[in-house]
């Protein structure tokens, strides 16, 4: 059975150790076996720096272990995905490590956030904060999009995709 990473800012939620158990269990149902973040439990007595070395070591040996990598990229705290899922999602890809990522995000950069456009050129669309917005018709910045197969919907969506290959 292929092992997929289970990738993204699930982690963060409430309920987040029950959500990668379903997470892991509809990986299952696809024939992966899940590997959750959360799995990894850190030794008592870590707080602070030591502990996030801990999970930054943890994830990436977990990352090594994994088949592919499903990755969470829809957007967090902003209009981007969650800056660790890209660091990961990045590292996977550096490893040869087939990554899969979805969002439920259709529409191009440009239509997610480009707010008008540049008074010296009006082709190029402009941000809230003036900077140039890439308009590659992609639905998230080219690095990722380019790098992995993105499924426009929901995990199981893309574990789905992931299953018939």
């Amino acid at each position: 059975m292929r092992r997929v990473y289970l990738d993204g800012f699930d982690v963060f939620l409430p309920d987040a150790v029950a959500h990668g158990a379903r997470l892991k269990a509809l990986a299952a149902a696809h024939g992966f076996e899940g590997l959750y973040p959360l799995d990894n439990v850190a030794p008592a007595g870590l707080s602070g720096a030591a502990l996030a070395q801990w999970i930054y070591q943890a994830n990436v040996a977990m990352i090594q272990r994994a088949d592919l990598v499903m990755a969470n990229l829809n957007t967090f705290r902003g209009a981007e995905p969650d800056s660790g899922t890209a660091f990961e999602v990045g590292y996977a890809i550096a490893l040869g490590k087939p990554v899969w990522g979805y969002t439920a995000q259709a529409g191009s950069v440009r239509q997610q956030v480009a707010v008008g456009v540049a008074a010296d050129d009006p082709q190029r669309a402009v941000d809230a904060q003036g900077y140039t917005v890439e308009d590659f018709g992609l639905n998230l910045n080219l690095m990722l999009a380019c790098s992995a197969r993105i499924v426009v919907g929901d995990a199981a969506d893309c574990l789905a995709r992931m299953a018939r290959g």
